[in-house]
């Protein structure tokens, strides 16, 4: 029987983040031929406290023989682990919001990161506002979210596209200190700008609301990221305009067979609406199926080049391919709307599939870094 570990996080705006991941990846194990699993689970709270993860993990390992372990943890995180799966040539799986820029890391052979990529959602989400004919922008985000490199992504679509930042905002992390009264002040001196935008969580539910409270139900051009996107919070926000748009990595709106499986298996097992947390355990249930078949076919113990360019496997987000490049997971991306529900929250609305998703990742592998990281630990949105 094959054990397989998951460190599970705690977030104080998606209070359920643990169980949608535990819930998903246990529903997901049910849907595949090897049945032969065990799952164990060690708790890492926010993911912020190094010591904690690093025994978690080790107990994982040492005491439970764990051959794979699943953790939603960020990529400074998923380093302090690399000298443990080293050598014990064991492979940890790492659920990745995609919050910082992919090549920050280290390449590693037994790390795999399974993305869902808000950085290079959030360049496509500036190409965007050039490709709509702004030459101009500015970034507006938060104390949180803008502590990771996805700011970077954002900003270099922009301007590496022929457009010109021209202010930045961030605001405060509780609600007494969140403000857009600075975008407001910006806007006068440059209202022809485009609204790049890079918030998750309950700060999108107040972006929203700080937007109505200045300028109403306008069509202010505001461009998201794909946390921006994620339904559990976007569909109890205050509808802000009719002109809301960017790139989401996926939505319970996707028509696909795949898609419409598992919204209807989390429904009729869980009796729950299915989330993005849950969507990336059942991903990883497909991901862990995908390398034991390969591990079987190829002979081989842990990990190989073989192994890890030939993961592929179909998901309700499409088809998931490896960049063995970097160890990093990519499937299709989507442009995206926010429109108004009958009580006037929001609903998110796929315009188009993005093409090329692969060819855009590469394209962001080339920013610079120039000694630019995040000062975060925590797992994104795990607050």
């Amino acid at each position: 029987m094959q054990t397989i570990g998951i460190l599970l996080p705690r977030s104080t705006y998606y209070e359920s983040i643990g169980f949608d991941l535990f819930q998903g990846l246990k529903l997901g194990l049910t849907e595949i031929q090897n049945k032969d699993i065990r799952v164990v689970t060690e708790n890492i709270g926010f993911g912020a406290e190094k010591q904690q993860c690093y025994r978690s993990a080790e107990k994982l390992l040492l005491e439970e023989n764990a051959s794979i372990v699943i953790a939603y943890i960020g990529q400074r995180g998923a380093q302090l682990l690399r000298p443990l799966f080293l050598a014990m040539n064991r492979i940890l799986i790492v659920l990745d919001a995609g919050a910082n820029l992919p090549h920050e890391a280290d390449f590693c052979p037994n790390i795999i990161y399974h993305s869902f990529h808000n950085s290079l959602g959030s360049w496509l989400s500036s190409k965007m506002a050039t490709r709509d004919g702004f030459s101009t922008g500015g970034m507006v985000t938060g104390y949180y979210d803008g502590g990771y490199l996805h700011t970077v992504a954002l900003t270099e679509g922009f301007i590496r596209n022929e457009g010109k930042i021209r202010f930045n905002v961030a605001t405060g992390f509780k609600p007494e200190t969140f403000s857009m009264d600075e975008l407001v002040q910006h806007r006068k001196n440059y209202p022809e700008s485009a609204i790049l935008s890079l918030f998750s969580g309950d700060f999108v539910q107040w972006y929203f609301n700080e937007l109505i409270q200045h300028y109403g139900v306008s069509d202010i051009p505001i461009y998201l990221s794909p946390f921006g996107f994620e339904e559990q919070m976007i569909e109890t926000a205050n509808f802000p305009g009719p002109n809301v748009k960017g790139i989401t990595s996926w939505s319970k709106h996707l028509d696909s067979d795949e898609n419409k499986h598992f919204l209807d298996s989390v429904e009729q097992n869980l009796n729950k609406i299915p989330s993005i947390f849950m969507l990336m355990g059942w991903e990883a249930a497909l991901l862990v199926d995908t390398i034991l078949n390969l591990q079987t076919t190829l002979g081989v113990k842990g990990v190989s080049p073989e192994l890890l360019k030939s993961i592929s496997f179909k998901s309700p987000r499409g088809q998931v391919n490896m960049f063995e490049a970097i160890n990093t997971t990519y499937a299709p991306m989507y442009e995206a709307s926010i429109v108004s529900n009958e009580n006037n929250t929001c609903s998110v609305k796929i315009d188009a599939t993005v093409e090329q998703t692969l060819e855009h990742l590469k394209e962001i592998t080339t920013i610079q870094l120039n000694n630019s990281e995040t000062a975060w630990y925590n797992s994104y949105v795990c607050i």
